[in-house]
């Protein structure tokens, strides 16, 4: 499947797109640069794609994982506690669905602020 990278100021996520009908809406939107917004252990930020939500879309999620919301429309990534997880768990808003899987930690978004720009483009297996 395709790979895409995510750009954040000083540090770069990649992850590989998963064989749905919102990874494929969001491939085909890119390139695409956004506004960063934290919430507890997570960043998302508004996209251009409107897609609804799929029957496997949950709100708890692993870390690595990436999710678009559509309440947003918004990627979420999520690499730990939220203001609403329970226990050690990984909550998100409301379910979203799952479309990608980090190739990095995700734990090093910690370090993203809000206000922080992001670009989302496509990325070569080679790079």
């Amino acid at each position: 499947m395709a790979r895409i990278r995510f750009h954040f100021a000083s540090l770069t996520l990649d992850a590989e797109l998963l064989d749905t009908p919102t990874a494929k809406a969001i491939a085909a939107a890119l390139p695409i640069t956004a506004s960063v917004l934290t919430w507890g252990d997570e960043v998302y930020f508004e996209i251009p794609v409107q897609a609804k939500r799929e029957k496997d879309a949950r709100a708890v999620i692993t870390p690595g994982e990436i999710a678009y919301w559509p309440e947003g429309p918004a990627i979420a990534i999520g690499f730990g506690r939220t203001p609403i997880s329970r226990g050690d768990e990984t909550r998100l808003a409301s379910p979203c669905n799952v479309f990608a899987r980090a190739l990095g930690d995700v734990k090093t978004l910690a370090a993203v602020t809000a206000g922080t720009q992001v670009k989302v483009y496509a990325a070569s297996r080679r790079q």
